[in-house]
């Protein structure tokens, strides 16, 4: 049964190849972007099955009178996909005040007031699924990206709590975890002034690594789309899917590394409680 889809963050990677692949299977789909024209030729190509929406995801008030257009439009939005976003490339010291209120901005709060803005609308009907596009790099860190960290590992906090709230309402959550895919997205990168010192650190060596192509990329943009899609249509999917053998390993390594500090601490850690409590 076709589905309809709200989808942010259109224009280009994998939000632009999700919209072409559920158009084509004959899904709906309301497409946000912000560059005006990105989308034309899916427009002509399927008409009223694409509704194209123009907004800066940093703008909470249009964006909310986008929502409410378009739950107003169609008799029922079945999911929602926050997938605007993208990265700030630099040591933290090197970010300009600006570049980190609007990686903050977009990649954050943007997503905090889309989920905001489509929760009353979909308990209204009765449920929904909304899709948070994140990546490893909301459960892992690299160098010279600590700011997108900072949102990423932000958005799966806030997601896997609001998971919980509107549960009773039918409403449920997908945390996409790409790793490196070959997307725009490194392309698109808000790269920071450098500052010398930190030629012969880690941030100097992802850096070049970054500039001479040594940093591999693995994902493959049409399967983690497809494989989102599949997972979407689940009956009852994971709240997190990590895609990639990048994604794997290095998700897995991490929270290995993390449950062993915490064993290794145990006594210590439980001796923090009162007294009475202490067994």
């Amino acid at each position: 049964m076709a589905k309809t889809w709200l989808i942010t963050g259109t224009s280009t990677g994998l939000g632009r190849l999700l919209t072409e692949y559920l158009l084509e299977r004959g899904d709906r789909v309301v497409a946000t972007l912000r560059r005006n024209g990105a989308l034309d030729d899916l427009q002509a190509k399927h008409g009223n099955r694409l509704q194209v929406v123009n907004f800066d995801v940093t703008d909470t008030r249009a964006m909310r009178e986008a929502v409410s257009q378009a739950f107003s439009t169609f008799d029922r939005i079945d999911v929602v996909v926050s997938n605007a976003g993208y990265g700030v490339f630099g040591a933290a010291e090197e970010a300009s005040d600006e570049q980190i209120e609007r990686q903050i901005a977009t990649n954050l709060t943007g997503s905090i007031q889309l989920i905001r803005a489509v929760l009353p609308h979909l308990r209204e009907q009765g449920g929904g699924r909304i899709v948070q596009m994140s990546s490893e790099g909301g459960q892992i860190a690299y160098p010279c990206f600590s700011l997108y960290h900072a949102t990423k590992w932000g958005i799966e906090g806030f997601v896997e709590s609001v998971a919980q709230e509107v549960a009773p309402w039918g409403i449920d959550f997908i945390i996409a975890e790409p790793g490196p895919t070959a997307t725009q997205f490194a392309d698109a990168l808000d790269r920071t002034q450098t500052v010398s010192v930190y030629e012969e650190t880690p941030a100097g060596e992802i850096r070049r690594a970054l500039a001479s192509g040594a940093f591999t990329i693995k994902g493959d943009a049409t399967k983690t789309v497809n494989l989102i899609i599949e997972t979407v249509d689940m009956s009852t999917p994971p709240l997190r899917l990590a895609l990639g053998s990048t994604a794997y390993h290095s998700i897995n390594q991490a929270l290995t590394q993390r449950l062993n500090v915490l064993e290794a601490g145990k006594e210590v850690t439980l001796s923090a409680d009162m007294d009475e409590f202490i067994e």
